[in-house]
């Protein structure tokens, strides 16, 4: 009976570790569809008025227009004179919105783009046996850095430090990797515990 018990749990878990992240992912890309499909409903409405296809298709062709659109958008902001038109539009939004860069780091940061840190690192801000995650952003010449410890799971908010080299370890892993361990909470962190470390040793008072 034990024995039952047991695979009926193993089993049951194993069907909702299974079940339980698609049916999370097919919510969450419904709620973005609808989101997506209120914005530009306005133009679909239109469409259908028009054209009488459904609204489904309608949709869909709308946003297979932003698409291509968005795609256009990145091959000319690759050309000389649109990279100058995105900076100088880009600088004219900072000054209205100061919460647009802001906005600009999270969206990189889920695709993948480069972050403006140099290296990941291990370090010691209380001068114990406690690590905190931790990125470059800058060194001087007395041997020391500059770090930022971002809090859990926004990573565009957290703390500035100025550091001894003898409290830092660098991390042997990617900025990116570690930015994902950040915005899942912790998940993945055993790759920056067990990467290799360089440059420091800790030395206790």
């Amino acid at each position: 009976m034990e024995k039952f018990k047991s695979f009926l749990k193993t089993s049951i878990l194993g069907g909702v570790v299974v079940i339980l992240p698609m049916f999370i992912f097919i919510m969450v890309f419904k709620w973005l569809f609808g989101w997506v499909t209120d914005i530009i409903h306005p133009v679909t409405d239109l469409i259908v008025i028009k054209s009488n296809m459904s609204k489904i298709i309608a949709d869909a062709l709308v946003i297979a227009v932003i698409l291509v659109s968005c795609f256009i958008i990145g091959i000319i902001v690759k050309t000389k004179i649109g990279r100058y038109i995105h900076e100088h539009l880009e600088s004219r939004i900072l000054k209205i919105a100061p919460g647009y860069s802001t906005i600009k780091e999270i969206v990189m940061q889920f695709i993948g783009k480069k972050f403006p840190f140099s290296s990941v690192a291990l370090v010691r801000i209380f001068e114990n046996d406690t690590l905190l995650t931790a990125f470059i952003t800058d060194t001087h010449a007395d041997g020391s850095y500059t770090i930022f410890i971002p809090t859990a799971p926004n990573p565009t908010s957290g703390f500035i430090y100025h550091l001894k080299n003898e409290y830092i370890q660098h991390v042997n892993i990617s900025v990116e990797e570690a930015m994902r361990s950040i915005i899942t909470c912790g998940a993945g962190s055993k790759k920056i515990l067990e990467s290799p470390r360089g440059n420091t040793a800790y030395i206790k008072r």
